[in-house]
């Protein structure tokens, strides 16, 4: 079963650029090498400071090893000073497993929404996202790249924490543009099932999505 992270870094002012520059050229071979794959890399379009990618494993077992390779490995061993220069915080992380696989493509904007739940998504909620939601989501212009779901697994590799005890359905989408997206957001709200569905989708969730507009970075395979 795949697992994959979802990484979120609060960097120093005016340090993204740097970060980016680095991990392109120094980090993406050297994980994929040890059997980690960089799925997607990113600028968060509405926060200057922040750097947002996926990461994914075949498994546990193969997460530990890899991260265990890699970390120890000469490649980081010899940046690492470099890399942690640029961050404020890197814990922000979630460990998911996909429900729908990546797709192959998303398109120069990606959008990550990360809902938080009171139930492991499997409880019910997952089955009526999937029937009652995404059919709305999809109908106004929104295409599904990926959809996961919390993996609640112990964290075998704790020198990179995780956000342990949480539980979260993430979906990720893909569109042309940021005028796309609003009008995606527009159509959503004139579409005649979303009033209800939105209602329900509050009830059913605990606290403030989380949604993340995204812009590839040059190497992000995900774009």
């Amino acid at each position: 079963m795949e697992i994959v992270e979802l990484r979120q870094y609060v960097l120093h002012p005016g340090r993204r650029d740097d970060l980016v520059a680095l991990f392109d050229r120094e980090f993406v071979e050297p994980q994929e090498t040890n059997g980690l794959r960089v799925i997607g890399t990113f600028r968060d379009l509405d926060d200057p400071d922040r750097f947002v990618w996926f990461r994914g494993f075949p498994d546990l077992p193969a997460r530990r090893a890899g991260l265990e390779a890699f970390y120890d490995g000469p490649v980081w061993q010899t940046h690492k000073h470099a890399a942690n220069a640029t961050m404020i915080d890197s814990d922000d992380v979630l460990l998911l497993r996909p429900v729908v696989p990546f797709a192959d493509a998303a398109g120069p904007l990606v959008v990550v929404t990360v809902l938080p739940l009171d139930q492991p998504a499997e409880d019910g909620f997952l089955s009526w996202f999937q029937t009652d939601v995404e059919p709305l989501l999809a109908a106004a212009g929104s295409p599904l790249v990926a959809l996961l779901v919390t993996d609640s697994s112990p964290n075998t590799f704790p020198r990179l924490p995780v956000r342990e005890g949480e539980r979260v359905l993430v979906r990720v989408s893909g569109f042309s543009g940021e005028p796309a997206f609003a009008d995606h957001q527009a159509a959503l709200q004139a579409s005649a099932g979303w009033s209800a569905v939105a209602g329900e989708l509050t009830r059913r969730t605990r606290g403030q999505e989380q949604v993340l507009r995204l812009v590839p970075t040059p190497r992000s395979r995900l774009r």
